[in-house]
């Protein structure tokens, strides 16, 4: 089966652009649609939904409809490239309002009720969307006056249509392959088949991790796609978005820099668009544009939400809010998002009255990782019970605890329970935790191999794209325990891999500098105690920034400490 062809750089579409500004609305205002409100929705064309969008960006998407049927249609279009879900259906429901026969807004409608990159995209509302339109494929497609609509059409059939996610997505993929090549020059037909590849490629890979260079290649021919329409439409919304997603790994990551600022400039007040921006600059280690972003995404998901909402992209905000927050230094703007996590688990938002159900299980699982990481990465380290629910999350930042204050029994009683759950997520924090025992009851060769082992099955996984998983990187943790075990050589070469797939990642920027330092290379130690201060500038309160303040004015001066060597526990024992 092919996945996809190379194909000549699209050619720039002919036509006007249509640029939405919008007004901003009050909250109580919303955007109700029905077949009695058509004539007034002509009148409100220009009004935006209750997303409170103040720009959607610019999209040049001519169609069979005119008048307030396109308005909506194009706005929606716009929302849509933004993965706005909610916002986009309103319109492309106030289209079909206006114009109950308008193929295309069903079309859209049918794309907005999955995420393309990570769900494993359920066919149900987008075929009742379709439904709606005509029963059967074949009526469907009569409504579509043009050969182009009727190739949009056709290419969702497939999407909505019989088999498997993976087969269906690929088919999409071909068919809007296919498009293409009809029409080189539209730049929606492009953008929409460089989303139909990355979407394709997640789908392929899920399913068989051995396609991973394949994958990559469409991922990279999707985003040089979508860099050549933002050369072209420097305002369109979906070109910044896909590119981020094709070039979201460590090694790609700077290709999309400018792609993510731009989106962080024209995305609509949708949280999925307010937090793409920081999937390029967490890959690059840009701690305090994840922090302000994703401060953004979790405003707008909040502002949107009403009792009964999914909360998940608010969580994905604060998730990734958090992380970025610890990284920078700001230990209470990451304990923030805690209380943000406690008030969403009793049902609610901070600043919010209204309430929905409480404890729903996904916001209590990103409680208790938020709580988790803020131990590790603080390394205000506390023991918590050890249970059978406690998550994996919970039991590393246990287990970590337990190392550094000398808790035995604690740490036994943590590695038992992620030994009885071998296999699957957790097998990687398993093999962190057991080498963490065995580092404490002295069997030093027997804690390298496990972390041998967890950094080989790691080197399996695709590239990181967010906040730190597990909690406590591998090859940092490593670094640390090679640290404790006296061979800062080693430990300087696990620190150097960690900063290769984490950028800028403070403990590990710091375990650099001590291994340098152990091993007596004070060359080696300036640079990554040279960036740690930068970024901590200002943190003077954290006893890290105080020791790169201390290794400059000591190698400034000629002063040093004593030659001995330090490992992490000794550093973090004398307060250093």
């Amino acid at each position: 089966m092919r996945f996809v062809r190379l194909l000549g750089v699209v050619a720039e579409a002919p036509g006007p652009a249509l640029s939405f500004a919008l007004m901003r609305p009050r909250r109580s205002e919303t955007f109700r649609v029905s077949l009695a409100a058509a004539a007034s929705l002509v009148l409100l064309t220009t009004e935006p939904v209750r997303a409170q969008l103040q720009d959607v960006g610019t999209v040049d998407f001519p169609t069979s409809a005119t008048g307030a049927t396109q308005q909506h249609f194009l706005r929606g279009v716009a929302i849509l490239h933004s993965f706005g879900w909610k916002q986009a259906r309103e319109e492309f429901h106030a289209a079909q309002a206006i114009d109950p026969d308008f193929a295309m807004a069903y079309w859209g409608e049918s794309l907005a009720y999955n995420h393309p990159l990570v769900s494993q995209m359920d066919p149900a509302a987008p075929r009742e969307a379709l439904a709606r339109l005509a029963p059967t494929p074949e009526q469907r497609l009569a409504k579509a006056p043009t050969a182009r609509e009727k190739g949009f059409l056709s290419a969702v059939e497939i999407l909505w249509g019989e088999g498997d996610h993976v087969a269906r997505r690929v088919g999409y993929m071909q068919a809007m392959e296919r498009l293409h090549e009809s029409y080189p020059d539209d730049v929606e037909v492009a953008a929409f088949y460089a989303l139909s590849m990355l979407s394709a490629s997640v789908a392929i890979r899920a399913g068989n991790p051995a396609t991973a260079a394949e994958t990559e290649r469409l991922n990279i021919r999707a985003g040089a796609i979508v860099l050549d329409l933002s050369g072209r439409n420097p305002s369109h919304p979906g070109a910044p978005h896909y590119a981020i997603h094709a070039f979201d790994d460590p090694v790609h990551a700077r290709l999309a820099l400018q792609s993510a600022r731009r989106f962080a400039e024209i995305a609509p007040a949708v949280s999925h668009a307010r937090h793409m921006p920081t999937h390029i600059f967490i890959q690059l280690g840009m701690w305090s544009l994840v922090s302000s972003q994703n401060e953004s995404a979790y405003e707008a998901a909040r502002d949107l939400w009403v009792p009964g909402d999914d909360m998940g992209d608010a969580l994905h905000a604060l998730d990734w809010g958090q992380y970025g927050d610890l990284m920078r230094g700001d230990y209470g703007r990451a304990a923030m998002w805690i209380r943000r996590a406690e008030i969403m688990a009793a049902g609610s938002f901070w600043g919010r009255q209204e309430r929905g159900p409480e404890n729903v299980p996904r916001v209590v699982s990103t409680l208790d990782l938020v709580k988790a990481r803020y131990v590790v990465d603080t390394e205000q380290w506390e023991i918590q019970p050890v249970t059978a629910e406690s998550s994996a999350s919970q039991l590393l930042a246990t287990a970590l605890s337990a190392y550094h204050l000398g808790h035995l029994e604690t740490l036994r009683q943590a590695e038992a329970a992620l030994a009885s759950r071998r296999g699957g997520p957790g097998s990687i924090v398993h093999k962190e935790v057991a080498a963490l025992l065995h580092a404490m009851t002295g069997n030093p060769d027997e804690a390298v191999r496990l972390m041998d082992e967890a950094e080989a099955e790691v080197g399996l996984l695709p590239p990181p794209n967010g906040a730190a998983s597990p909690i406590k990187p591998v090859h940092e943790l490593y670094g640390e325990l090679l640290l404790d075990l006296g061979r800062p050589a080693e430990a300087a070469e696990k620190f150097e891999a960690s900063l290769r797939l984490m950028p800028n990642r403070p403990r590990s920027l710091l375990g650099l500098g001590r291994a340098a330092m152990a091993a007596g290379d004070h060359v080696r130690a300036a640079d990554p105690y040279e960036r740690l201060a930068e970024m901590w500038a200002g943190r003077e309160e954290l006893p890290e920034m105080l020791e790169a303040r201390r290794f400059w004015r000591q190698h400034l001066t000629g002063r040093h400490d004593h030659g001995g060597h330090m490992g992490a526990m000794d550093y973090a024992r004398r307060g250093m």
